[in-house]
């Protein structure tokens, strides 16, 4: 009887252990090689200001709000799982200020491609032999850009995707989002960087894209663009934090990852990646942090935007290749 008080006293104290550890969740497969063999290469314009940052830093400079209060002192990778889809994580100081963890170039590319700041990568396997790899950038600032000199769509916090959909270990189709969309295009129509595909990255606004130069977006009369260059080069399978998605119980777990990613993905689990609100700040009212907004055609365009949403928010176990599925179109060239 004493034997089995004991082994009851035992799996009980197991019980509880794992119910207070929140991020702590089981290891899956490793990240397949294919992933990383294949993994895209980018570059970041050579104007760059706002460089790739690490979650892990943001977090610290930022805190849950809801309608403009404070709902907490400070959020970590233990508690954020557990805040509200109403949560705008909330930066700390004036933005208009540009302070230091903003403007940081500790996550410029260095010669060999390495970033400080660890890309997120998030695999989703699915049927008929599918496995969508996606390719998070995280940025702690976007530079929405300029129309007519004037500055529209900043916002705190920036996430970034692109994602390569294979087929029983076979490239078959790269996406990659820009602004409120994106395109798809197939493996082969990429250019490539030692068989990787080889993309370019919007100046501020941090938005994807195939080939180098202009790229118009959102406004008529090329009003509003984006300017992409082959500047620095960055290789996010140098450092990463790699995970799994199950779309069926949309719940992540830990696969492990490179460099500083991988030190720090154990401790810190999987768990942050199902905060379901805004990575930033809300929209500011008028006239806060020299807010403004003008009508611009059928739209009406800020100077500060709210923040974005994370990784589950992107349509992770879509069927297309495309975020938005509907007239998902996959082309053959660039």
């Amino acid at each position: 009887m004493v034997r089995h008080g004991l082994i009851a006293l035992y799996v009980l104290l197991l019980t509880l252990s794992a119910s207070t550890s929140p991020i702590r969740l089981a290891k899956r497969d490793p990240v397949p090689n294919f992933v990383l063999q294949y993994a895209p290469v980018s570059h970041l314009s050579s104007k760059e200001q706002w460089w790739p940052s690490d979650v892990a830093e943001h977090l610290k400079h930022v805190v849950p709000e809801v309608n403009f209060t404070a709902t907490a002192p400070s959020v970590t990778f233990e508690s954020i799982a557990g805040l509200p889809q109403e949560v705008f994580l909330t930066s700390l100081d004036d933005v208009t200020m540009q302070p230091a963890w903003i403007t940081s170039d500790v996550g410029k590319p260095d010669a060999s491609g390495h970033s400080a700041a660890p890309a997120t990568i998030v695999l989703v396997k699915k049927d008929d032999g599918i496995l969508d790899a996606f390719y998070f950038y995280f940025y702690s600032f976007d530079h929405g850009g300029k129309v007519l000199d004037i500055e529209f769509g900043d916002h705190v916090g920036d996430w970034e995707h692109s994602m390569v959909r294979f087929q029983n270990g076979t490239p078959t189709a790269l996406y990659l989002s820009a602004h409120s969309g994106g395109a798809a295009y197939t493996f082969d129509a990429t250019e490539k960087t030692n068989g990787r595909p080889t993309t370019y990255i919007g100046f501020g606004t941090h938005a994807n894209y195939a080939t180098p130069g202009s790229h118009c977006h959102d406004l008529p009369l090329n009003l509003l663009c984006d300017s992409t260059d082959a500047g620095a080069l960055w290789d996010p399978a140098l450092n990463f934090r790699g995970f799994w998605f199950d779309s069926a119980a949309q719940t992540f777990s830990v696969a492990g990852g490179a460099g500083a990613g991988a030190e720090e993905e154990d401790a810190e689990g999987a768990g942050w990646l199902g905060f379901q609100g805004a990575w930033g700040d809300e929209q500011y009212p008028f006239f806060e942090h020299g807010q403004y907004c003008l009508k611009l055609g059928d739209l009406e365009e800020c100077r500060f935007s709210s923040g974005p949403t994370g990784p589950i928010a992107k349509n992770l176990g879509r069927a297309a290749v495309c975020q938005k599925e509907d007239g998902c179109t996959i082309k053959t060239s660039l």
